[in-house]
């Protein structure tokens, strides 16, 4: 049996994952409630495997090195997702890192995700690594899509287009809810269109 494979993102409406410099918006666009946070700290309760490519990687790293215990890096959510095992893929990184349980690998990433998903006893995640997911969806690895909309549009200051130069994709809805009356959370099942 294979693991499942979930893809997780934050963003805006119009599709952006960060924002830039001149952006003042702050951590979840300002937006965050008790309800997205104990979602969040819930959705981790199970045992799981977190999969980054080095730059997302690299940027949690670079966040949770620079931050307090009051910031919103430190979220709880954060923290537990920081103690699970986590997979890097990387042709740059060496271990060992700075993350409790991570285990640096270089290659193919569509390769290293499709043997993760036959050895793993437990479901495989992975929060950001926007470019490593295009590819792993098109490569028919992501069993499920799970992208948080913060209700914000950020046109001007949004980087990171989630989904642009990614293949067409049909989408199955699982799963929706909204949260703190206006983050909404939808999972899908992708299928590559076509």
């Amino acid at each position: 049996m294979s693991a499942t494979y979930t893809f997780d993102i934050f963003c805006t409406l119009d599709g952006y994952g960060s924002y830039g410099l001149d952006g003042d918006w702050g951590g979840y666009w300002g937006k965050q409630g008790s309800q997205l946070l104990n979602h969040r700290l819930a959705s981790f309760d199970e045992r799981q495997r977190m999969v980054f490519g080095a730059t997302t990687f690299r940027l949690f790293v670079e966040m949770l090195a620079a931050s307090t215990e009051k910031s919103d890096v430190r979220d709880p959510w954060v923290t537990r997702m920081t103690n699970m095992p986590a997979t890097v893929v990387s042709s740059t990184l060496t271990s060992p890192v700075n993350w409790p349980d991570a285990t640096v690998v270089k290659g193919d990433a569509v390769d290293i995700v499709a043997r993760l998903k036959q050895e793993s006893d437990v479901p495989l995640r992975s929060h950001g690594s926007i470019s490593l997911n295009r590819a792993l969806m098109t490569a028919g690895h992501v069993d499920l899509v799970r992208v948080t909309v913060f209700p914000v549009i950020s046109g001007k200051t949004g980087t990171q287009p989630v989904f642009s130069g990614a293949a067409d994709f049909d989408l199955e809805i699982v799963e929706t809810r909204t949260l703190d009356g206006n983050i909404q959370e939808l999972i899908y099942r992708p299928t590559l269109h076509g």
